[in-house]
C-alpha cells in the first residue's frame, strides 16, 4: 500500500460515518441509564420538614440570665422577656445589652407591656402595635420606663 492510499483511507469519508455511529450507539446505550438515576434523585417536597420557629418565654431574676437570653437571640429564636422581677436599674442594664444584641444581628425589638418586651431575630417579622393602657395608673411612671 503507498503512502497516498493509507493517507485517503485514513481520512475517508466511510471512516467517519463509522466512528459516529459507534458515538450515537454509546449514547444511546448510555441514555436509559441516565434516565433511571435522574428518577432516583427525586425528593418528595411533602417529606421534607420545615424548620419551625420558636418563641421563648424568659422571666429573669437577675442580672447574669441575661446572656442565656441573649443566646436563644442568636439562635434565631425570639425571646418575650417579663421584667416583673428584677430591680429597675437591672432591668435597664438587662434591656441595653439585649438592644446591642438584636442591633448586632439586625433584629427587632417591641414593648409588649409596662415591663415586658419581645426580642427577635431578623428571621422574625412583627407587625402591629399594643397601645400602652398601663401608663394611667401610673406604675409606668414610677418605673421610668
Amino acid at each position: 500500500m503507498s503512502f497516498r492510499e493509507r493517507f485517503k483511507n485514513f481520512f475517508s469519508v466511510e471512516d467517519e460515518y463509522e466512528y459516529i455511529e459507534e458515538v450515537e450507539t454509546d449514547e444511546q446505550s448510555k441514555l436509559p441509564q441516565e434516565k433511571e438515576d435522574i428518577s432516583e434523585n427525586v425528593v418528595n417536597l411533602s417529606t421534607i420538614k420545615q424548620p419551625t420557629s420558636k418563641v421563648v418565654l424568659c422571666e429573669p431574676t437577675a442580672f447574669n440570665e441575661v446572656q442565656k437570653i441573649a443566646d436563644h437571640i442568636l439562635n434565631r429564636r425570639a425571646v418575650v422577656i417579663n421584667l416583673q422581677r428584677v430591680e429597675h436599674h437591672q432591668a435597664k442594664r438587662m434591656i441595653d445589652f439585649l438592644s446591642g444584641t438584636i442591633y448586632a444581628i439586625k433584629g427587632d425589638m417591641k414593648k409588649l407591656g409596662t415591663e415586658t418586651f419581645l426580642c427577635a431575630p431578623d428571621n422574625v417579622d412583627i407587625s402591629g402595635t399594643i397601645s400602652n393602657m398601663t401608663s394611667l395608673n401610673g406604675d409606668e411612671l414610677e418605673r421610668g420606663w
